[in-house]
């Protein structure tokens, strides 16, 4: 999907029991079923078990030594080369405004962050309807490129272009029907990045169309990437240019496909997420 293309036309302008372990230590009074057991009465009987568990500990130093570097399982994930989209686990932002993520880190990762949660932003529903638009580009867009993105996408989504989708002038679906769009990043990449700026691509997802039973804009899924240039500033990540490019796409799966009805309560029902790096 690509603004203005599930929206209709496509524009590139810029745009995750009950079980228990007992150990039975030399000399405990009791076994884990509470039979009694003889206590240790010999200090040879002592010196030997100390002796075995000293070894034992050994043994399991040794081959965690020796077979670590080897084992895929212990990767840390702190090598690009072998995990470039694992989680790190750190939470992404500290703020919330109108329902987008804010307050990033500045650093590769809080970049990352930004790109996913306002690229989310900018294929939403919302971005058709004039009001809410205006208020997702100022909040996300440089100071000094919000008016200019304002008018593009003004023209792009112009009372035309939502007739042919089947919305009014104010981006909402007929009475009965639902406008879908929703997208989910699948992974992010920064390609260019400086403390001041950085270029993320971000690769996505998604659902869009109108559910319903007359619907002439069925809902569909798509494969798109979007590329975000942004900019520090007002101490957070802000966009300063986008634009969007067709997949990576999969092969699709052989899957039945839901009714408008179904899709219609999903979309109600189900809600989004914060995206991190």
């Amino acid at each position: 999907m690509s603004l203005g293309d599930e929206h209709g036309d496509r524009t590139n302008d810029g745009f995750g029991g009950s079980g228990q372990t007992r150990t039975r230590l030399p000399g405990t009074p009791e076994d884990a079923y509470g039979a009694t057991r003889r206590p240790v009465r010999t200090s040879r009987s002592l010196i030997g078990v100390v002796g075995v568990v000293v070894l034992l500990i050994a043994a399991i130093a040794f081959a965690n030594q020796g077979g670590g570097s080897d084992d895929a399982s212990g990767d840390t994930g702190k090598s690009p080369a072998s995990t470039p989209t694992a989680a790190t686990g750190v939470r992404p932002v500290e703020g919330n405004a109108g329902g987008i993520p804010t307050g990033y880190a500045q650093d590769e990762q809080g970049a990352q962050s930004a790109a996913a949660n306002y690229a989310v932003a900018l294929v939403s529903s919302d971005i058709l309807k004039p009001e809410r638009r205006r208020e997702i580009v100022r909040q996300i867009f440089v100071a000094d490129k919000v008016a200019e993105l304002e008018a593009k996408l003004d023209q792009a989504y112009n009372q035309d272009f939502l007739g042919k989708i089947g919305l009014d002038a104010e981006g909402n679906a007929p009475a009965g029907m639902t406008y879908v769009s929703r997208t989910a990043p699948v992974g992010t990449k920064v390609t260019e990045y400086t403390p001041a700026s950085a270029t993320v691509e971000v690769w996505c997802t998604g659902v869009f169309g109108t559910a319903g039973v007359s619907s002439t804009n069925p809902v569909t899924n798509d494969w798109f990437t979007m590329t975000l240039a942004l900019r520090w500033a007002d101490g957070d990540w802000k966009v300063e240019s986008f634009s969007q490019k067709d997949g990576p796409a999969p092969v699709n799966a052989d899957r039945t496909a839901s009714n408008a009805d179904e899709i219609a309560k999903a979309v109600e029902q189900y809600g989004g997420f914060t995206y991190a790096r």
